[in-house]
């Protein structure tokens, strides 16, 4: 496995700032680029994404810019729907005592975990 520590903040924001609509689609393009990258200068046999685990991801989205960016470079992407273990995976992780992140990485994301705004009642001005 490889990956990457870090996090192009500015980039993504740069990438999404007055389209944030858009900001998964940005997001999985900029880290799929990068799997893409890596795999052909590793010589590796094809590249794919840990956010195909997630149930919460869009998966076509995830598959048809990974089919693009693959065609880009010239490596195949991988493509298999590893939601099916998603519960038995969280639960196996809880017991180990592993992290869990609780977002899906993007700040927008990490924002809306804490950021519920509250409905507004008639008498609120």
């Amino acid at each position: 496995m490889i990956f990457e520590n870090g996090y192009c903040l500015e980039e993504f924001i740069q990438g999404i700032v007055y389209r944030e609509s858009r900001r998964c689609h940005f997001c999985y393009a900029m880290r799929l680029d990068r799997a893409a990258r890596v795999a052909k200068r590793g010589g590796f046999d094809c590249f794919s994404t840990t956010l195909l685990a997630s149930p919460y991801q869009k998966h076509e989205l995830i598959r048809e810019i990974g089919r693009e960016t693959g065609d880009k470079y010239g490596i195949p992407f991988f493509y298999m729907d590893f939601r099916p273990g998603y519960r038995e995976a969280t639960a196996r992780s809880r017991e180990l005592g592993m992290y869990r992140q609780q977002y899906c990485g993007c700040i927008y994301s990490e924002r809306d975990r804490y950021y519920k705004p509250q409905k507004r009642g008639k008498d609120d001005s």
